[in-house]
């Protein structure tokens, strides 16, 4: 007797608290852009620093915490089976891992700070201000990856409420510290512009972090307490873990290009391509939600061997995935003017921004169905045929597409339509390989 289906009621109890968890992250960023964009000195500079400086933070962020993926992805793979007490100490072990490297890594960066903006083309008070902002910001790194570990837990034990939890409460915190910090309070608080954004954030990542140790150890059978030996599964999902690096590493690649290339056209180029790339993110953390479905769901029917309902999944998840971008589609093409105004006054980068919008906006039903199976291979643990697929999208698709239409001084359009080429290739892959995959275990 055939297992039922997913229901509709059930993807969506996992979607809708998983879509509000994942535009949270997104609109941290967003706060930054708008509130720092709309700054009296020099907002076209600010603007441009906090673009850089969120790119090199989010390539970072990306690649350290695709541990979370895999945490969930094997947590979600023993809950199915019922055996969730051997992995009992797992989590505690690889968040030891992660936040070591996260520290690591952030002193480290701090020796070649001014080396590392100066190669996205920054430089005078630019450089200035997107070192100033990093050095801050980035002190929020290890905060910020325990939160996402923590929500790897939580949605490998199919809970994405708790995340949502601690995303709003966060959200929430920073968007009131970022006017307070960067604007100021009479007599209270002198404003601090670009680097009151930066506190505001890391203030808020710490608050996320501790809310979400209190959650962990309250809600969920695993102890934080490190323990030898190594659960025998650390190698796999270690490995898991390196194969998703890979991935983003190459993701980071083509934002690299994208910010790079910007910079080089001049302080309005990168300031609309910040604008413009903090709403693409909008979307696809927006899109996440029912991508995180099928990276909690899959696991678990891969552990019950149920092939037949995670054939059907990947259909509904395409479907509402794609309904929901087109509705955001329409709203933004209503709003096409007013959601620009929001992020800035300054009519040069607008004109720059609302010359390439429209291509962010017609790429977003294509970038859902590649979101909704890439979180499919997520849960299934199938982490080369991601990393493949990336490398292939950035080095075949996304970059040879960039340089010739830089070449042709298309400018902001090259970075915008090698973004849909990539994006193009991810989805093609991606849906034939699930297909080969599972089509024929589903008869």
């Amino acid at each position: 007797m055939s297992k039922p289906k997913v229901s509709f009621k059930q993807i969506n109890k996992l979607a809708i608290p998983a879509i509000v968890a994942g535009i949270a992250e997104p609109l941290l960023s967003i706060t930054d852009t708008a509130i720092v964009g709309n700054v009296e000195v020099n907002p076209i500079e600010s603007l441009a620093a906090v673009g850089i400086a969120g790119s090199f933070l989010s390539a970072i962020f990306w690649i350290l915490a695709q541990t979370r993926s895999a945490i969930s992805a094997i947590i979600a793979q023993y809950l199915g089976a019922n055996k969730l007490p051997s992995i009992q100490t797992l989590p505690a072990q690889i968040i030891t891992i992660n936040i070591s490297l996260s520290i690591l890594i952030y002193i480290v960066t701090l020796f070649f700070v001014e080396a590392i903006f100066k190669l996205y083309n920054a430089d005078g008070l630019i450089l200035t201000y997107t070192v100033d902002y990093y050095k801050i910001r980035a002190i929020g790194l290890p905060l910020t990856i325990f939160t996402f570990s923590v929500f790897g837990i939580f949605r490998g034990l199919q809970n994405t409420y708790w995340p949502m939890i601690i995303s709003v409460f966060g959200t929430v915190l920073n968007i009131v510290l970022d006017y307070a910090f960067v604007f100021g309070i009479e007599g209270f608080i002198a404003p601090m512009h670009i680097k009151g954004a930066a506190y505001a954030s890391v203030i808020a990542q710490g608050f996320m972090a501790l809310l979400s140790l209190i959650l962990v150890i309250k809600k969920t059978p695993f102890s934080l307490r490190f323990r030898f030996p190594f659960n025998k599964e650390v190698k796999r999902l270690l490995l898991l873990s390196l194969n998703l690096f890979i991935r983003a590493l190459a993701l980071n690649i083509a934002l690299y290009f994208a910010n790079a290339f910007a910079t080089k056209y001049g302080n309005n180029y990168i300031a609309a391509q910040t604008i413009a790339f903090q709403i693409w993110l909008f979307f696809a953390f927006f899109i996440d939600g029912y991508s995180s479905v099928g990276n909690i769901v899959s696991g678990r029917l891969l552990g019950e061997k149920d092939y037949r309902n995670l054939w059907k999944l990947s259909i509904d998840l395409t479907k509402y995935a794609a309904l929901v971008t087109l509705i955001l589609c329409v709203v933004c093409f209503l709003f096409y003017k007013p959601i620009g105004s929001l992020f800035t006054k300054e009519s040069i980068v607008l004109d720059t921004f609302y010359s390439i919008f429209w291509i962010v906006i017609i790429m977003q039903p294509l970038n859902a169905i590649a979101f909704v199976f890439d979180g499919l291979f997520k849960g299934l643990a199938e982490a080369v045929t991601l990393r493949n697929t990336l490398l292939i999208a950035t080095f075949l698709g996304f970059i040879p597409a960039l340089l010739i239409g830089d070449y042709f001084g298309l400018q902001l359009y090259a970075i915008w339509i090698a973004f849909t080429i990539w994006m193009f290739v991810r989805m093609l892959i991606l849906v034939i390989t699930f297909r080969k995959k599972f089509m024929s275990k589903t008869h």
